[in-house]
């Protein structure tokens, strides 16, 4: 806690950062990386005359948040990822079961473990009562996700901007298209190639693992220090124990050591895939480059099949379509 305390010190700082990323002297030489889901639709610029205070009302919002609790950066990255592996990133993984909609989040990957939600509800809200109808529930979502990187002492990076909401969800592409925790790293790059990412995007967004926890009945054998033995299946227990709530490159030090928490995340060094491999011992002996990487990766995964223009709608609620 005295990480995240000393963090939080500088948090006037970094929401003055945070918000220059809208603006254009930000932008020059910044390389936004190449994909095949990436849209000339999206700029950074989006809402500059239409609602220019939105990443102020996300940041606001997000610091009370994680001053409450700091797990909750965490969950709006994870929430950033989820969405996107599904459908697209179009905010899908916000709607709730209705009469036509069968809600993504009871799909397997996000049951009783996808968190985050009331706390874009209250960026919405703030968002509509400053500028109706105006802000997309998934562009707040990417917002969410690079703030919450930034004010736990991570990277930044100039977001595109411009993306719509769905009005439907894919209960089916959740579970289909999120990939599992499971030790095979082939079967991780192929579920990463499927969305236009690549083996080096897949070992720099595993780097979000560096803050957050995972329940004790996923990860007890390689968290003995934190998990009984028996029972206790809900305890949290943290993926990087150096730093949790720390955004740093400790995770990739700590694979390397033979503590990575879960399958997925050893198997980038054991998984007989030598990319990988020097990937994560490079990024452990090189904090700028890990986060270099993980800015870029990031925007390249918020460019997976937005809808833009007239696709979609910007709902009111994030939970229901308008």
């Amino acid at each position: 806690m005295a990480v995240f305390r000393g963090t939080l010190l500088g948090l006037v700082v970094v929401t003055l950062v945070v918000s220059a990323t809208l603006s254009a002297p930000h932008l020059d030489g910044f390389n936004f990386g190449s994909g095949g889901s990436q849209t000339d639709d999206l700029f950074p610029q989006f809402y500059q005359s239409s609602c220019p205070q939105v990443n102020d009302i996300v940041i606001s919002v997000l610091q009370r948040a994680i001053e409450k609790n700091p797990r909750v950066a965490a969950f709006l990255i994870r929430l950033h990822f989820h969405d996107c592996f599904a459908q697209g990133c179009d905010a899908s993984v916000l709607l709730d079961n209705s009469t036509t909609i069968i809600s993504e989040k009871g799909a397997k990957p996000n049951v009783n473990s996808l968190r985050g939600f009331e706390v874009i509800d209250e960026m919405k809200a703030k968002l509509e009562e400053a500028c109706p109808l105006t802000v997309s529930c998934a562009d707040i979502v990417a917002l969410a996700a690079r703030g919450s990187t930034v004010l736990s002492g991570g990277p930044d990076w100039v977001l595109p901007l411009g993306r719509r909401d769905s009005k439907t969800a894919s209960f089916e592409s959740s579970n289909r298209d999120i990939p599992a925790p499971l030790p095979n790293l082939s079967a991780l790059i192929t579920a990463f190639e499927r969305q236009g990412l690549d083996e080096t995007d897949l070992v720099a967004l595993s780097g979000g693992h560096t803050i957050g926890f995972a329940k004790c009945s996923f990860v007890r054998q390689t968290r003995k220090s934190v998990c009984p033995r028996r029972g206790g299946d809900s305890t949290p227990a943290p993926l990087d124990f150096v730093s949790p709530t720390r955004f740093d490159n400790s995770y990739f030090k700590l694979i390397l050591g033979g503590h990575g928490l879960l399958p997925s995340d050893q198997v980038l060094l054991t998984g007989n895939r030598r990319q990988a491999a020097e990937l994560v011992k490079t990024y452990a002996a090189n904090e700028s480059l890990f986060f270099q990487q993980f800015a870029k990766s990031m925007v390249k995964m918020g460019n997976i099949s937005p809808l833009t223009g007239f696709e979609g709608q910007v709902r009111k609620n994030c939970r229901r379509v308008n």
